[in-house]
């Protein structure tokens, strides 16, 4: 496959710490786990390894720490060919995620951000140059998103996951902004907290709206139904298209990291040329093999001859 761009992520790296369970359980309530399994995750990490593997030459910036974690946390990154040079090696301990999957493959997750935390304005900076498609995801501080922005050379995939606060000037730079229905809300909130009209749970016109404000592409997520896809379009067509993507169908395992697979992808197939339609669209292939599978990393495809 062609590879044109790179596609370099800023963010986070964890270790994964996922119980296997029958439900997840209620407040105050104690659940037994079937078993337990440590694998590398975090979403900056999850994103450059799919972006990889989807085709595209990728560089990975960010932080562990020096600790036994760390070998976990960038081990699959660097098997599979991510430059992983600056890398930086904290005080802070690496990252961890603490992950719940019960039977019907729904998942529950707390993050400690150690090192992730130290990604700031200011390390960014000392990085360096930013080349290519740059990817930027919610588990690093917003300062580093920031300086991260203002560095990049070409667009701006941003998956605003968590949703932390950032200026509109920094959301407007997003192309795509990549988000599912309940953060594309927050986001929303964000730009306008008195929007003149509303979505009414109508995610085609949350979508909308989002261009409306000013973002140039908007990418929904929608799990099992697919996907949303706006940008504008010529003024007398009515300013924005939304496009419905479905989904492919499956049998859910584990969707833990199938997000960040779908974001990796669609960064890999815009740096290789294609319209965003045609990133989305193979993204939700991609995407869609990951979840048929235990884990987030481990569950990503190594080829790509079935897609």
């Amino acid at each position: 496959m062609q590879q044109d761009i790179q596609v370099t992520i800023v963010g986070s790296s964890n270790v994964d710490i996922t119980a296997l369970m029958a439900r997840l359980p209620g407040p105050g309530e104690t659940v037994l786990a079937d078993s337990y399994q440590l694998s590398p995750g975090g979403k900056g990490a999850n994103q450059a390894l799919a972006a990889q593997l989807a085709g595209a030459a990728t560089e990975f910036i960010g932080a562990v720490g020096n600790d036994s974690h760390a070998g976990i946390a960038l081990g699959q990154l660097e098997d599979a060919g991510v430059k992983l040079d600056r890398v930086a090696r904290t005080e802070q301990p690496t990252g961890v995620a603490i992950i719940q999957v019960d039977a019907a493959a729904e998942n529950s997750i707390a993050v400690v951000s150690g090192a992730n935390s130290t990604v700031t304005g200011e390390a960014v900076k000392v990085a360096g140059r930013i080349e290519g498609i740059v990817v930027l995801q919610g588990e690093i501080p917003a300062s580093g998103i920031k300086a991260a922005m203002d560095a990049a050379t070409e667009r701006i995939v941003l998956n605003l996951a968590p949703v932390i606060e950032l200026d509109r000037e920094y959301l407007l730079k997003a192309n795509p902004l990549v988000v599912n229905e309940h953060e594309a809300e927050a986001v929303l909130q964000q730009l306008n907290p008195h929007p003149a009209r509303r979505f009414d749970g109508k995610y085609e016109r949350l979508a909308g709206m989002l261009v409306e404000e000013g973002i140039a592409s908007v990418v929904i997520t929608l799990g099992a139904n697919g996907c949303l896809v706006a940008d504008r379009f010529p003024e007398e067509n009515g300013g924005v298209q939304v496009r419905s993507l479905p989904a492919v169908k499956v049998k859910a395992v584990d969707t833990t990291g199938a997000g960040d697979a779908f974001t990796g992808a669609v960064a890999a197939r815009l740096a290789n040329g294609d319209d965003l339609v045609q990133a989305a669209e193979f993204a939700g292939k991609f995407a869609a093999l990951t979840v048929q599978a235990l884990g987030a990393q481990a569950s990503y495809p190594r080829s790509l001859q079935n897609l």
